[in-house]
């Protein structure tokens, strides 16, 4: 069976490592604080002291941790996870980053003869903790055939995409519209207001009919509390920043219409707080 580790224990991260060990493979888990090692003291998972001690502990790495920085420190730095991952070893990169990130990181993979596939995952905690994240692959064929099994521990559907790096574009773009997405919702929400029309019922007919989108289902699902994508929105403006930076390197004009809704979007949330 494979050997996993997992670094990035967070909201979204935490959930697939424990749908990961949860399904019998053997896991090896770090992270900087000892408050997001301690749910793991009633499961199999083995804790070790480094991010070195994890890629050599593994046959695949998983890395969700914030930003691109934060990639680049647990599998670079001297203690990181390439300084003890054995050739042969495949890293993937569930974080949201640049796609660039992903490629000079890949090459440096190479060089140790560790194998790099770009996977970030889409639908938050909940969804990972029941195994139904979509998840954007990108790279080699062959490392991503030996990742599925991995990945279907938390996710469904696993979608490649093409080459290393087209994960993340995938997962910029998604977000993209997710994000002109959140304006379109709150501005509709406030307008029903003002219309007079309840938020719970207009929820419900967005959710059954053809104007609804996972935005509204979101938010309607928390009972309209925005503490969450206000939390999230330095997250949502780098992804949407990513989508945008993509488009001017490739010469192509971003879509108009909804790069100005999200950043609408980008507004309004930062109002919120």
């Amino acid at each position: 069976m494979v050997r996993v580790g997992f670094i990035g224990l967070g909201s979204q991260g935490g959930p697939m490592a424990r749908r990961i060990v949860e399904e019998g493979y053997p896991l090896t888990i770090w992270g900087r604080r000892p408050e997001t090692i301690m749910p793991y003291a009633d499961t199999a998972a083995i804790v070790v002291e480094t991010p070195a001690e994890v890629g050599a502990a593994s046959d695949l790495v998983g890395i969700c941790v914030v930003a691109d920085a934060d990639v680049v420190d647990v599998l670079l730095r001297p203690d990181g996870v390439l300084a003890g991952m054995a050739p042969g070893g495949i890293v993937a990169i569930h974080s949201t980053v640049h796609p660039d990130i992903c490629r000079r990181l890949a090459e440096t993979a190479a060089g140790r003869g560790v194998r790099l596939v770009d996977a970030p995952v889409s639908g938050g905690g909940v969804a990972a903790s029941e195994g139904r994240l979509l998840v954007m692959a990108g790279g080699d064929e062959a490392a991503l055939t030996r990742c599925r099994p991995v990945f279907g521990t938390f996710g469904n559907p696993v979608i490649h995409l093409g080459e290393l790096g087209s994960g993340q574009v995938a997962k910029a773009l998604n977000n993209l519209v997710f994000t002109a997405q959140l304006a379109l919702t709150l501005d509709t929400f406030a307008f029903a207001d003002g219309l007079g029309v309840d938020r719970a019922a207009l929820a419900d007919v967005l959710m059954h009919g053809t104007g609804g989108s996972r935005a509204t289902e979101i938010l309607a699902r928390s009972g309209f509390d925005t503490t969450g994508l206000e939390q999230a929105a330095a997250l949502l403006r780098k992804d949407v920043d990513i989508a945008l930076a993509l488009a001017e390197a490739a010469g192509a004009p971003p879509p108009a219409v909804v790069a100005e809704v999200a950043s609408t979007a980008l507004t309004m949330l930062g109002h919120l707080r």
